[in-house]
């Protein structure tokens, strides 16, 4: 399966703020005492390079226990991750095995894993939030749940996951914080950002330059929190600006997509001068190219903490 053409065009239903996306279907099975179950989850197709046969996996020492091994794909050697481990689950040992290579957060991963089903086309706005006991038994690492003909697809934090077993990188970080002791105009900023990780990691570095956060967990949380913001600022005869300066937002959540929200604020009279930052896990061009065409004023790939810092205060003086 390669979810992706020869040139590496994504399908275009985030071009323009459409609030869908395609998912890879794929499944896990854990081995019970009586029964074999068979876990649903799904990853977004624009992180997923391609599905492969397992590859030869050549061991590394002092890794984490959910780490594999190294494999050569295409030329590059990247870390192996055994979902099933992460989980904490036992496997059928007669089942094959498949790696979903991912390209997501400036790295490569393979992510292991019984088998993969199909594509399938979904709206941000079927995605739910996951129940609690769940959610508990993956660690908090659902962003959302979506029902399905075969039962219930799990997507899943591959960010937090990552975060851990001690893949995540920060880049830049300790010259990011430097900075952040210099800064001294501060403004109010608001996050729209599923992974609770990625929330901390930002909200962290902005409120040490001395910037207000406010956060919301999906992109319509955070498109209902400035709506508030903008009735409250047009009864006392205000700007938006008055109150936020500026807005970071992830392009993968429920209900409301970053490009769908980003395009709502630009489309819409009272919001459409307020700066936005597409912060994403995507590192492809062709989502780079769908945040512009949906009038972002910035773009960047998670999770370089300088890069971020420099496009923030260059831009919240914009939204001033």
């Amino acid at each position: 399966m390669n979810p992706q053409d020869k040139s590496g065009a994504l399908p275009d239903i985030l071009e323009t703020g459409k609030n869908e996306l395609e998912i890879v279907d794929f499944r896990i099975y854990e081995d019970n005492t009586e029964d074999t179950y068979e876990w649903i989850f799904g990853v977004n197709v624009a992180k997923v390079r391609e599905v492969l046969r397992m590859p030869s996996i050549t061991k590394i020492p002092n890794m984490p226990p959910q780490v594999e091994g190294m494999a050569e794909i295409r030329g590059k050697l990247i870390p192996v991750v055994s979902l099933a481990k992460w989980m904490g689950i036992e496997e059928p040992q007669e089942r094959k095995k498949f790696l979903l290579h991912l390209e997501f957060l400036r790295e490569n991963v393979g992510i292991v894993v019984h088998d993969a089903k199909r594509i399938r086309r979904i709206s941000w706005k079927d995605i739910k939030k996951a129940p609690d006991t769940l959610n508990v038994k993956m660690g908090g690492r659902i962003t959302g749940v979506v029902e399905t003909e075969d039962g219930l697809l799990i997507i899943l934090d591959f960010e937090g996951i990552l975060h851990d077993i001690g893949l995540l990188k920060i880049f830049h970080e300790a010259e990011a914080y430097e900075k952040a002791k210099e800064i001294k105009k501060t403004h109010t900023i608001l996050i729209a950002e599923d992974s609770a990780v990625a929330r901390k990691i930002i909200k962290d570095l902005l409120e040490a330059a001395g910037h207000k956060v406010i956060t919301a967990e999906d992109g319509l949380q955070a498109w209902n929190l400035l709506n508030d913001y903008l009735k409250k600022a047009q009864s006392e005869g205000k700007s938006l600006k008055d109150y936020i300066q500026l807005v970071i937002t992830d392009i993968e959540m429920p209900n409301m997509d970053g490009l769908t929200l980003t395009k709502r604020i630009k489309e819409t009279v009272g919001l459409m001068g307020l700066p936005v930052i597409v912060n994403t896990t995507l590192s492809d061009d062709s989502n780079r190219q769908r945040a512009f065409r949906v009038n972002a004023d910035g773009f960047i790939v998670k999770f370089d903490a300088e890069e971020l810092l420099s496009m923030v205060t260059k831009l919240a003086e914009k939204g001033e």
